[in-house]
């Protein structure tokens, strides 16, 4: 097996998290990355990954369900999800594409996959990220966005087929910094998806005060701490770039950058606040329906 050295200035591994079977909805099969309790994770709070190749596993969806205090971006690979909520937003995005909301205040939403015309299984392949906000922001007015596929540039990051598909934020690419559609995500949240070819290696700037965590969704990358594969994320420590590695096999990653926030929080279930008192709240306006008032 081919070795890994860091080279100067690179951030090296701190942590490798797996992620853990379970369900969501109503009843979607999910792999998820929980770290709401966990500094180095924030902003970032949760990553689900979607992926199944039978209809039986997704297709049940998201029912309506509210949301305060975060921001989700949902990004397909492959397969399609449908937005609906209370404001009258509504679109869906497939392969390639993401949807960006802002819960804020208060939100109800669903999720929601396309069903086969045939009836048959699909392929779905997906993530979702949970973002925290700010305390300062967490009670501002709700949004919601659309990101197709077309939207969303890529970038050769060599002549091997190597490329990086900027989602959302600011990314240093050589001698230019490059955007993705979406630069208003909270904590100044970045997020790509890499995809490199096999043995190959690339090397991003990222800012030194960002956490830096990426997903491997596909193949495996090499670390000095040795190799990891599929469904693993990694947690990296200071430095001032992010360098990677595929194994032999290639790799796709998704990797995140963002502002720690080093605010209190508390969870419950699709509340995250920054105190008790402020999820009972959260828990009395949904039940007396003024949430998303």
């Amino acid at each position: 097996m081919a070795t890994f050295e860091l080279g100067p200035g690179a951030r090296p591994l701190v942590r490798t998290v797996p992620s853990q079977a379970s369900a969501d909805g109503a009843g979607v099969k999910i792999q998820r990355v929980a770290g709401f309790q966990s500094p180095d994770f924030s902003p970032f709070l949760m990553l689900d990954e979607i992926r199944s190749d039978n209809a039986d596993d997704y297709i049940a969806g998201f029912p309506p369900h509210p949301h305060r205090g975060i921001e989700t971006l949902t990004y397909m690979l492959s397969g399609e999800f449908e937005h609906r909520d209370h404001l009258g937003n509504r679109g869906a995005v497939s392969s390639g594409g993401a949807q960006w909301m802002r819960a804020g205040r208060g939100i109800i939403h669903s999720e929601m996959p396309a069903q086969p015309e045939d009836g048959s299984g699909a392929a779905m392949h997906g993530f979702q990220l949970w973002i925290n906000m700010a305390a300062a922001d967490k009670m501002a007015a709700p949004t919601w966005r659309d990101i197709q596929a077309g939207e969303v540039p890529e970038h050769a990051l060599d002549d091997r087929g190597s490329l990086i598909r900027l989602v959302t934020g600011h990314w240093q690419l050589g001698e230019s910094t490059e955007s993705g559609p979406l630069t208003e995500a909270a904590a100044e949240a970045a997020v790509a998806d890499i995809r490199l070819a096999a043995d190959a290696e690339a090397r991003l700037p990222v800012p030194a005060a960002h956490s830096v965590l990426v997903f491997v969704y596909r193949g495996a990358l090499l670390t000095e701490r040795g190799q990891t594969g599929r469904g693993n994320l990694l947690l990296y420590g200071a430095g001032e770039s992010l360098q990677l590695r595929a194994g032999e096999q290639g790799a796709g990653v998704l990797c995140l950058h963002g502002r720690p926030l080093n605010e209190p929080v508390v969870h419950y279930g699709p509340f995250v606040m920054n105190s008790h008192a402020e999820i009972e709240q959260a828990l009395r306006d949904y039940n007396n329906g003024t949430l998303a008032g």
